[in-house]
């Protein structure tokens, strides 16, 4: 029997948050997705998939825990998946759509710098995952007795300089307010911080797989380099100048992608409901250990 009986994803109805709902019941799980529109999933193409009618899909804005804060009550679990790559609305339309010279506007800051953004990394990134926390703490539990985990959809420092530093930032200072709600509840509660770097589906998202199949490649030739001469190549990275106390060079992140596999949205889908299920799974949980948990060896170099 399951260690955990009710699940609830908060932006079920996106990209990784519809993925995570349907491998969820797969798995026997009953499912509540909240979302700002409370619509159930539909693909690109405005279909609405046959699995979507076992899903619970309610209306809160995560901001907001009055909105949102009596679904918790009996959840064993909760998978936050709400993010923004960019302070710009429409690249998510854009890679959607496969719109590239829309998402190449939207990289390139097409957007009205004097022009304030209705959300902003601050707000989706770190402080709507601390509003679903500290929900969650003060919320009933259910009637299994078992740590209740809260899985955070973070990420691996892939993206700059094309991405703005206060997307990673703000994503590691999720995981610490998260860490900090919940380490005074050890017996009741236990953090996950999942950190995938491209997260790609050929027909969903078919923008992202030539990207995807370029920074597989680089991750492999990386892998047979000899371990000497990538240690030595990431030390002289690390010691670049840092961009502030907290953020490396971008340069780390540059190497950071092209030697991080990129993960299918299913994969990581499947590691965010394996972390829910498995009560030994704690803190971060990188592109390795996602890919050890989708029972994937990661091959070692031939080269000493």
């Amino acid at each position: 029997m399951s260690p955990i009986s009710k699940l609830v994803v908060v932006g079920g109805n996106g990209f990784i948050g519809s993925a995570i709902c349907r491998l969820a019941l797969a798995r026997g799980l009953q499912v509540t997705s909240i979302s700002t529109s409370g619509r159930p999933y539909q693909t690109p193409k405005g279909h609405t998939p046959a699995w979507t009618t076992q899903v619970d899909w309610q209306k809160g804005d995560a901001l907001r825990p009055e909105t949102f804060a009596s679904h918790l009550d009996g959840a064993s679990g909760v998978v936050h998946t709400l993010g923004m790559l960019l302070q710009d609305a429409e690249y998510k339309r854009a890679i959607r759509d496969g719109d590239v010279p829309a998402l190449l506007n939207a990289l390139i800051g097409g957007r009205n710098p004097l022009e304030q953004p209705s959300l902003t990394y601050e707000s989706m990134n770190r402080d709507s995952a601390l509003s679903v926390c500290e929900a969650f703490v003060n919320s009933k539990p259910p009637a299994e007795n078992s740590v209740r985990p809260l899985v955070f959809i973070s990420a691996e420092d892939v993206f700059r300089p094309w991405v703005s530093a206060r997307y990673i930032e703000t994503k590691r200072e999720a995981e610490r307010g998260i860490t900090a709600l919940l380490e005074p509840h050890p017996t009741r509660f236990r953090g996950v911080y999942l950190r995938p770097g491209l997260v790609y589906h050929a027909h969903l998202r078919p923008i992202t797989t030539p990207a995807a199949a370029l920074l597989d490649l680089t991750a492999s030739v990386h892998s047979q380099l000899p371990g000497g001469l990538r240690s030595q190549v990431r030390s002289l990275i690390a010691n670049l100048p840092r961009v502030s106390q907290e953020t490396p060079s971008s340069l780390v992140s540059v190497a950071n992608a092209l030697t991080t596999r990129p993960l299918h949205v299913d994969h990581v889908a499947g590691s965010a409901v394996k972390a829910c299920l498995d009560g030994d799974i704690r803190g971060v949980v990188g592109v390795k250990d996602m890919r050890e948990l989708m029972g994937w060896a990661e091959p070692e170099s031939s080269l000493a």
